[in-house]
């Protein structure tokens, strides 16, 4: 666990990058020595400002995300907003090689999910072109989160440790090195030897100054993603190995700790920029973050998160009743986090009251970083023959927001008369919102904007390759799974399931738990279920199995298991549009909403 070597490459980089830079944090307004900002070239001060930029959720975005995906939203001085297009590595390198100008100890670090539900680019050749950029950003350190389960332990070994992957072999004619980063994965443990499956935690050090970081995730990991990507493991208690890590860095005398935590929260307004510790902001974050943060030993100084896909830049306080800062850079590159910490030599520890932070847009008006540029290019030309394949045709974006979303809707569409040509007496077809990973554009990354969908476009919305499952549920089953959306594991944060068009009913957000979802509006085809008989229903083989806390929806009978969920969807394309006849966008009203 001892600190790893610095990289020269990053301060090549920082000697390379274009002169102008953004600002960094805001100055430290805490009372402090009159040293503690000082420039010592003989002898460091007592106190000394550690640079972290920090962000999560990446999902190997390498190429700028399009649509909604691709866009932060902006709070004015005047309270309006606006959007901002933001995000793609080659514009994410050139911020972050600017933000380092003048920082000589600036540490880069994220939250998980940097691989797993990765456009085509990435995610054709088992997110390899992900880690190969993470390396040029010059990442230090990063926690795992859940979707580096989505191919098991052993796929994320070889992410860490390099290798041909084991059944595609190596893409090109070197081998694959592996991340030069340390992945953390505290409370992750192998069921047999009941230890981490990789390092619980990482150390820092330059010119005196120690800074420790433990990684972990969720604990319900098992509930999100497939059985087999997390076969043979357990998932702690987040809070309890924290706390654990932070007793051991202690007794090798760090003092100074971050928690990388993929797990996170919901902010009171969608603004990137907003503070949310300003008075009159209310709650400001809520979620599991919250407990989590509240029940981290005031040990560790800072908490990065993640998971959410949200931004925020907030204060909770740790079990002292201290604030501590807690940080998420929403999602998909479009935002980093810069945070100054204040390293004071003489404790060891960090000056909790002179943290300051805040969220940086990732622009698209600097200059590309050419080193991602010939990445992205020599990737995308061995993609290209199978990603610019048409599959379909659209009239106008169809997008994945909203409580039903119309991307949500068109795939359960494909997947209901995909299961029809399986089983013709295929009665609906139920899709998870998680699943949706993003929407069609009409303009795809600014091209001609002719509706046409490729491969590698559907491959951005659905890159699980989950198959198609057609199960046997009876009346009384299909309601109680509509009523799991709202309650058990899903009443804090409701998951509600894409229906295909024949199914309609009202879910009524006044109430609370199952009642939520009003069982006598329920309908197929225009009737009523019958408690008593019997449903074919088409979902993809992660809701076969009661993932996403639908327990019921694991007890059907009658198993057939089809294709992958996109060759469902390009069959839909394929078969109901065209360049003459486009498919328009679902209308999103199969669920009545009550505010």
């Amino acid at each position: 666990m001892s600190a790893a070597p610095r990289r020269t490459r990053r301060r090549t980089y920082g000697l390379l990058s274009a002169a102008a830079g953004l600002a960094t944090a805001a100055a430290l307004t805490s009372a402090l020595p009159a040293d503690a900002h000082e420039s010592h070239h003989h002898r460091p001060g007592r106190y000394q400002d550690v640079q972290l930029l920090s962000f999560n959720d990446l999902h190997g975005n390498l190429e700028p995300p399009s649509g909604s995906s691709g866009r932060v939203t902006e709070l004015q001085p005047d309270g309006t907003t606006k959007t901002i297009d933001a995000g793609g590595v080659e514009y994410l390198a050139t911020h972050l090689r600017q933000a380092r100008k003048g920082h000589p100890y600036s540490i880069t670090a994220a939250g998980g999910d940097m691989v797993g539900a990765s456009p085509l680019l990435s995610g054709l050749f088992h997110d390899e072109p992900t880690v190969e950029a993470l390396n040029e950003l010059d990442l230090d350190v990063t926690s795992v989160g859940n979707h580096e389960f989505d191919e098991g332990a052993r796929e994320l070994g070889r992410l860490q440790n390099g290798g041909c992957h084991p059944t595609d072999g190596c893409y090109t004619d070197k081998r694959f090195q592996g991340a030069d980063f340390p992945y953390l994965a505290a409370n992750v443990l192998n069921d047999k030897t009941r230890k981490p499956i990789l390092d619980p935690y990482w150390v820092w050090k330059k010119n005196g100054v120690k800074i420790g970081f433990i990684g972990v995730t969720l604990e319900g990991t098992p509930g999100i993603v497939s059985a087999d990507g997390v076969k043979g493991l357990t998932f702690k208690d987040e809070a309890e190995t924290i706390n654990k890590y932070a007793k051991v860095l202690q007794r090798q005398g760090v003092q100074s700790i971050v928690a990388l935590i993929h797990e996170g929260g919901f902010p009171a307004s969608g603004s990137y920029n907003y503070d949310c510790d300003s008075p009159g902001a209310g709650a400001g974050l809520s979620g599991p973050i919250v407990d989590i943060a509240k029940n981290v030993t005031p040990a560790v100084d800072a908490l990065v998160t993640g998971h959410t896909h949200t931004a925020y830049v907030c204060t909770v306080p740790d079990p002292s009743g201290r604030p501590r800062m807690v940080t998420s850079a929403a999602s998909f590159g479009r935002l980093y986090t810069d945070t100054t910490l204040t390293y004071d030599r003489r404790t060891g520890d960090i000056v909790r009251t002179a943290v300051k932070s805040a969220n940086r847009v990732v622009t698209r008006d600097v200059p590309k970083a050419p080193d991602m540029t010939d990445l992205i290019g020599r990737w995308n030309t061995l993609a290209a023959p199978i990603g610019n394949r048409a599959i379909g045709y659209i009239s106008a974006d169809i997008n994945n927001t909203g409580t039903e979303s119309p991307m949500g809707d068109l795939i359960a569409d494909a997947q209901l008369a995909y299961g029809r040509e399986l089983d013709p007496r295929t009665s609906l077809a139920l899709m998870n919102p998680g699943g949706v990973r993003a929407g069609l554009t009409y303009a795809a990354k600014g091209a001609e904007g002719d509706g046409v969908v490729t491969y590698a476009e559907g491959f951005t919305v659905q890159p699980f390759a989950n198959t198609v499952n057609l199960q046997d549920f009876t009346g009384a089953q299909l309601v109680q799974a509509l009523k799991e959306q709202v309650s058990g594991p899903n009443a804090a944060a409701p998951k509600i399931l894409q229906p295909s068009a024949n199914l309609t009913y009202t879910l009524d957000l006044t109430k609370s738990g199952a009642d939520r979802v009003v069982t006598d509006s329920i309908r197929l085809n225009g009737a009523p279920l019958d408690p008593a008989a019997t449903y074919r229903v088409a979902t993809n083989s992660f809701l076969a199995g009661g993932g996403d806390g639908f327990p019921t929806l694991g007890q059907g009978t009658g198993d057939l298991v089809g294709k992958d969920d996109l060759t469902a969807l390009e069959k839909y394309l394929t078969a109901n549009s065209s360049a003459t006849n486009p498919i328009a966008p679902p209308k999103a009203d199969r669920i009545t909403v009550v505010q």
